[in-house]
Parts: structure tokens; sequence; C-alpha cells
């Protein structure tokens, strides 16, 4: 196969499938009015202790005004809270409210299904051997990256 065929296929495979993957949570997200980026912050706030603006952004690779538009629509959206550090209180740590924490575990329970289900169809090795090449290509992709901006 050429590799301008080759890209052909990958460019089909992405528009078909691969764009699935946001989907799987943007989609149940949609009805609690968010999306998939502020799905993953309030996941994140979930599952780890002391979530930071800056460490979210920093996580994603983003700039800080970014993660907090979407924080301030957490805020408004009564999803989550802000509470500051008592030994710094230059910094805000971020808290789910209960509301935001039971849209959390909906939405979590919902993407946690969608996947399992994926598993069933295709087996863990196989899933497994994606997450591989997904994980070897970003590092690839990110090693180019850097090197054209030196």
């Amino acid at each position: 196969m050429e590799r301008a065929q080759l890209l052909d296929e990958y460019i089909d495979v992405y528009m078909k499938s691969l764009k699935y993957l946001d989907s799987f949570v943007s989609e149940p997200a949609m009805k609690y009015k968010l999306s998939f980026e502020q799905y993953l912050i309030m996941h994140d706030i979930a599952h780890q202790s002391h979530v930071t603006l800056a460490r979210i952004a920093d996580k994603r690779g983003v700039t800080r005004s970014a993660i907090s538009r979407q924080i301030k629509v957490l805020l408004k959206l009564d999803y989550i809270y802000q509470q500051q550090d008592e030994k710094d209180h230059r910094r805000q740590f971020l808290h789910l409210t209960p509301r935001g924490s039971k849209i959390e575990a909906i939405l979590a329970k919902a993407a946690e299904d969608r996947f399992s289900g994926w598993i069933d169809i295709f087996g863990e090795d196989r899933a497994m051997d994606l997450l591989q090449f997904i994980r070897a290509f970003s590092e690839a992709a990110n090693l180019e990256n850097k090197s054209r901006n030196l």
C-alpha cells in the first residue's frame, strides 16, 4: 500500500471510528450541559486530591485560561467549588459539590459500561494492544512536535 493511500485510510478510520471515542462520554455529558473536557475536569477532581487549575492545565498541556473557562462553567452549574489553601492563600483547590459528585459518578459509570462492552467484543488483549499503539503513536508525535519547535 502506498503511503498516500495509507494516509487516506488512517483519515477514514479516524473520521468513522476514533472520533467516536470522544462521543462515548460527551453524549451522556450533554444531558448535564457538560463538554467532554468539563467532565474530565470533574473526573480528575473526583479521583485526585489537591486538584488545582494549574495542575489540570499542566496535565492536559493547555493554558490556564483554557481550563479557567471550563471551571467557570462548572462553578456556575454548581458542580464544583473552590477552597482556598490554608498554607498558600493564592492557591485554590477544586472540589465537587454533592450534585457534581452524583453527576460525575453517573457519567463515569456510563463510560465504564460502554468501554466494558467494547472489551467484551474485542477482548482485553486487543484492547491492550490498541492502547500500547496509541501511547507509542502519541509519544512519537510529541517528539516530532518538540523537534519542530527547536
